[in-house]
């Protein structure tokens, strides 16, 4: 009798038996749960496949559209077969461009990610910004469809903090932007209430 050899490391592995796949996603009759899949992305957004950087964008690209967040923070391709668990070190993509029209509360942002997606800067893709606990650097993001965030580059940052202003809210002093009629806060401004 012959014997089965296992399988090679770095395919997906099975879900385990209670076939628990992404939390608040219901799977369609059909898709597999294939667990964890041996990809992940960097904090600069560089995706890889077994450990090797995946070299075309148009891969990337085709990935990054099938990439959604659960309810518990963790990241999966999900396609209309197969539903797999990936790691994320910070956020899946970056905002490496920023595009304006018009100025203060009648102005609109949008921002282009590096796998070329376009997001409007609005209550539904908000600008977040949170604050390194080891360094106090601010850490921004901007929100996307599926839960997804794309970090902001420090170059784009730059450019929102330029054309920011003073805003107080709720008698808290904030410094932000505003697009499609959201104010988005950048930071605090301390003692200036």
């Amino acid at each position: 009798m012959r014997k089965h050899a296992d399988p090679p490391t770095g395919l997906s592995q099975p879900a385990d038996k209670s076939g628990a796949g992404p939390k608040g996603y219901t799977p369609r009759q059909g898709q597999v749960i294939c667990g964890n899949l041996d990809m992940r992305i960097d904090r600069n957004g560089v995706w890889y496949y077994r450990g090797s950087p995946i070299g075309r964008k148009e891969l990337v690209r085709l990935f990054s559209t099938v990439l959604r967040r659960d309810d518990a923070g963790d990241y999966w391709l999900i396609t209309p077969a197969e539903i797999g668990r990936i790691e994320v070190e910070d956020a899946p993509f970056l905002a490496v461009e920023l595009a304006r029209q018009g100025a203060g509360r009648d102005q609109a942002l949008s921002l282009r990610t590096n796998v070329g997606k376009i997001v409007a800067v609005d209550a539904d893709h908000p600008i977040r910004v949170d604050v390194v606990a080891s360094t106090g650097e601010p850490a921004p993001y901007v929100v996307l469809d599926g839960g997804v965030e794309a970090r902001l580059t420090r170059s784009v940052y730059y450019e929102l903090v330029d054309i920011g202003h003073r805003q107080i809210l709720g008698g808290e002093s904030l410094f932000g932007v505003w697009s499609n009629g959201a104010f988005f806060a950048l930071g605090r401004l301390e003692g200036d209430a």
